[in-house]
């Protein structure tokens, strides 16, 4: 818990997604608008979340669908740019996401000065993407190779896009990777990206896990933010700051404001 509660301190941090535009050799990527359409995008995101007073902000090239399990070099590069473009301006705690991409995650952090990451460090999946099969030890070893034994990982232990094939319940997982894998903070996620992990896998996750931090990863709503509070360490929240709640809209003000309203009533502020 101390590298997470040295970063957030004792608050429930709400941790808002900057949803990058598709990266270059993607099949959704932009090329009239290129690498400056990207950044340019990114820094209106980041500017609202910022103002509307998020705790942190996280990267994340959630539009370069389908998903791969080790990105081309170009994603990691190109992220790398658009962050260290940004970096000036950015005003709070900030992370990185590569989907789905450990080693990637913990590269383009590395070249940033990111100061978390979120990926699926653990596990065995059958996914959209494949068999997947990811290594914490191999990912934490990269990170110390790196000099990174600060970077404060956060391990979502419920795939989106993906079934585990280990058939422990979800807390005995949790707890597994806990015990084995060393991570800073569990997060609990629903099927895909925008929809709400089960509350009742919250809190078993929590009942087991009471002394690490553990973060609702997806689909927490302005409806149901008081509730989730009650419960987990923090959020990482997306979709429901965009026009309409729709993941693939920009954000919208008035959406993040009134959200982080909600969270910090929840939070007694």
């Amino acid at each position: 818990m101390t590298k997470f509660r040295t970063l957030f301190g004792d608050t429930k941090p709400v941790i808002a997604m900057v949803h990058l535009n598709p990266m270059p050799g993607t099949p959704l990527y932009d090329s009239d608008a290129g690498v400056e359409g990207i950044v340019e995008a990114a820094r209106r995101e980041l500017s609202v979340l910022q103002d509307a007073d998020v705790d942190a902000v996280m990267f994340g090239n959630e539009n370069d669908r389908p998903y791969e399990l080790k990105v081309d070099a170009a994603v990691t590069a190109t992220m790398a740019y658009v962050i260290g473009r940004l970096r000036p301006e950015i005003r709070k705690p900030f992370g990185v996401n590569v989907l789905w991409d450990p080693m990637g995650s913990v590269a383009v952090a590395t070249a940033v000065g990111a100061s978390f990451v979120r990926e699926i460090f653990t596990g065995t999946y059958a996914s959209d993407m494949g068999p997947w099969n990811p290594n914490a030890g191999e990912a934490l070893r990269y990170s110390r190779r790196l000099d990174r034994s600060d970077l404060v990982m956060l391990y979502n232990v419920s795939a989106e896009f993906a079934d585990s094939l280990d058939r422990r319940a979800l807390p005995d997982r949790a707890r597994s990777a806990v015990f084995s894998s060393i991570p800073d903070a569990i997060l609990v996620s629903g099927t895909i990206t925008g929809e709400a992990a089960a509350m009742s896998d919250l809190e078993a996750v929590k009942k087991v896990l009471p002394e690490t931090p553990v973060l609702a990863n997806t689909g927490v709503r302005h409806a149901t933010i008081a509730d989730v509070l009650k419960v987990a360490d923090g959020v990482i929240v997306g979709s429901s700051l965009k026009y309409d709640g729709h993941t693939w809209n920009t954000v919208d003000p008035d959406r993040a404001r009134e959200f982080m309203r909600l969270a910090k009533a929840a939070r007694g502020q």
